[in-house]
C-alpha cells in the first residue's frame, strides 16, 4: 500500500511532527508549535506508556508532543451504543479502546461501521484522550484494512517516524551513499545518525570564545556533510547525550537560543534543523 493510497495521508504528515525542542520562533521559545495537524503512526503500547505533565497539557512520547494519531489493529469486539461506537483493538502489542461518535445524518458513515465487526483489521485515526484513568482512542476515522500489507507498511512508518525524533532525519540520498562509501573505507564519514567526538572539527578561531556547549554543537554541525538543510535538533540533542552522558533538553535550547542571537547559528528548513555561519 503506498501512502499516496491511503485516505488519512493528507496534510501534516508525522515527518512534520514538532520536536521536542520546536517552538515558534527558535527552540527555546514561548510558544509552542500546534501539533494538531500533525499525524504520527504508533502502536497502542506507546499510547499507554505516553506521558503528560497535567490534565491539559499534550501527550508526550518520549519527549516528542503527540497530536493525530493512526493506528492498525484488529477488532477485539464492537459495541454501538445509541451516540457512539466503542470497538476494543488489539495490534500486538497492547487492547485499547477506540470511540468513534454516530453521526445519524450520515448514512456513509453507518454503512462503514456496519463493514466493522469482531476479528477484522481496522486503521483507526484520531487522538487520545483520558477519562477517569482509563486511556483511549478518540477516532474521527475508522476504516477496514486494505490487505496484510497495510499493517507490515504501518508497522514500517511507526519504526521509522521513531528513528527519525530519535536520532533525526537522515542524510540527502546523495549524502547518504557518500557516507556510506566513506565509512566503508575508514575516512570516518559522517551523518546524523552518527555520533561525533568533540574533536570531530576543529573549532574555528571565531568560535574559540563560547561556551563548551556552544563549542561542542558548532563542532558536531560542521562535522556533517554540507547540506542546505542543516542538522536536525534531535541529531544535535543525541550526540550531546552520547558524547557527555546527559542531554538536558532546556540547555540545548538555551545554547541553540544564544547562538542564534550571536548569528553563529540560523534555522534552515524549519525552526527544527541548523546551520553554522561561516
Amino acid at each position: 500500500m503506498e501512502v499516496g493510497d491511503n485516505p488519512f495521508y493528507g496534510g501534516g504528515g508525522y515527518l512534520s511532527q514538532n520536536s521536542p525542542f520546536g517552538s515558534g520562533g527558535s527552540p527555546g521559545g514561548s510558544a509552542r508549535r500546534s501539533t494538531s495537524n500533525s499525524l504520527r503512526p504508533v502502536t497502542l503500547r506507546q499510547l499507554i506508556e505516553a506521558t503528560q505533565a497535567h490534565s491539559d497539557a499534550d501527550w508526550m512520547i518520549g519527549d516528542v508532543e503527540v497530536g493525530q494519531i493512526t493506528v492498525v489493529a484488529s477488532v477485539l469486539s464492537v459495541q454501538p451504543q445509541t451516540t457512539n461506537y466503542i470497538y476494543l483493538l488489539n495490534d500486538g502489542t497492547a487492547n485499547m479502546e477506540a470511540r468513534q461518535w454516530v453521526d445519524a445524518n450520515t448514512d456513509d458513515e453507518h454503512t462503514k461501521k456496519e463493514e466493522i465487526k469482531e476479528g477484522t483489521y481496522v486503521r483507526v485515526l484520531g487522538s487520545l484522550k483520558v477519562f477517569g484513568n482509563k486511556r483511549y482512542i478518540t477516532a474521527t476515522h475508522i476504516k477496514p484494512w486494505k490487505g496484510l500489507d497495510e499493517v507490515f507498511f504501518h508497522y514500517s512508518e511507526v519504526a521509522t517516524a521513531s528513528l527519525i525524533f530519535e536520532r533525526g532525519p537522515p542524510p540527502r540520498p546523495s549524502e547518504g551513499a557518500h557516507a556510506v562509501v566513506n565509512k566503508a573505507n575508514g575516512s570516518g564519514g559522517s551523518s546524523a545518525y552518527t555520533a561525533q567526538s568533540t574533536n570531530a572539527a576543529a573549532t574555528p578561531a571565531q568560535f574559540a570564545h563560547l561556551a563548551p556547549l556552544q563549542r561542542q554543537i558548532i563542532n558536531f554541525i560542521l562535522a556533517q556533510p554540507k547540506s542546505d538543510e542543516g542538522i536536525h535538533v534531535a541529531a544535535i540533542a543525541r550526540h550531546i547525550s552520547i558524547t557527555q552522558g546527559d542531554s538536558d533538553a532546556n540547555m540545548i535550547s538555551q545554547a541553540l537560543d544564544a547562538l542564534m542571537d550571536q548569528g553563529h547559528v540560523y534555522t534552515t528548513m524549519d525552526d527544527s534543523h541548523f546551520s553554522v555561519s561561516l
